[in-house]
């Protein structure tokens, strides 16, 4: 195989896995003091979530497992699930509280993704320190009840490294995910 060809569909990396795997080199992951181990969640906006409910409920078969309102975050939100245990990931259906009003978490279908990290206070400490930007509120509890905190979607000046217009959300894994992960290896 070349060093610039793609591995296999369906190919785990190697451990030390390098730029022809797709992810980065051996010698910038030792210094990251934390690991993504997967999605935790995707969350999907629309103006009106009944209209998301017919296709990821009632078409696609998907659990709606919990329901979440916040003023403070303009939403109205459905959560569901695809697979069980620790590889369950949530799908978040949501509409805005007041459409004028922001965040305006109908506004991008793809609202955002949500990764499940094993360190989260480490990586938000070593992502700050390498440039990147967090969008404003801090590590707090989410929806579902895991701490989370937000990579802003845009760059500025003091920090030039975000979501390149993705909202990305961390989320503390709990250490039965973790350890799920970690057995993969």
């Amino acid at each position: 195989m070349s060093p610039h060809a793609s591995p296999l569909r369906g190919s785990l990396p190697p451990e030390e896995a390098d730029p022809a795997w797709g992810g980065p080199a051996p010698d910038r992951v030792a210094s990251r003091p934390f690991k993504v181990l997967g999605i935790q969640q995707i969350a999907i906006g629309g103006p009106d979530k009944a209209r998301l409910q017919k296709l990821w409920v009632d078409m696609l078969g998907l659990e709606v497992t919990g329901t979440f309102k916040s003023e403070r975050e303009n939403v109205d939100e459905d959560i569901c699930a695809i697979g069980s245990g620790p590889f369950k990931v949530e799908v978040d259906l949501m509409q805005p509280l007041d459409p004028d009003k922001k965040p305006a978490v109908h506004t991008t279908p793809l609202n955002h993704i949500g990764l499940w990290i094993d360190d989260l206070p480490k990586a938000v400490e070593w992502l700050s320190a390498q440039g990147v930007r967090f969008a404003p509120g801090g590590i707090r509890k989410g929806a579902a009840g895991f701490d989370i905190t937000f990579l802003h979607p845009k760059a500025s000046d003091e920090f030039p490294i975000a979501g390149e217009g993705v909202l990305v959300e961390l989320v503390q894994a709990p250490p039965e995910v973790v350890r799920a992960f970690a057995a993969l290896r």
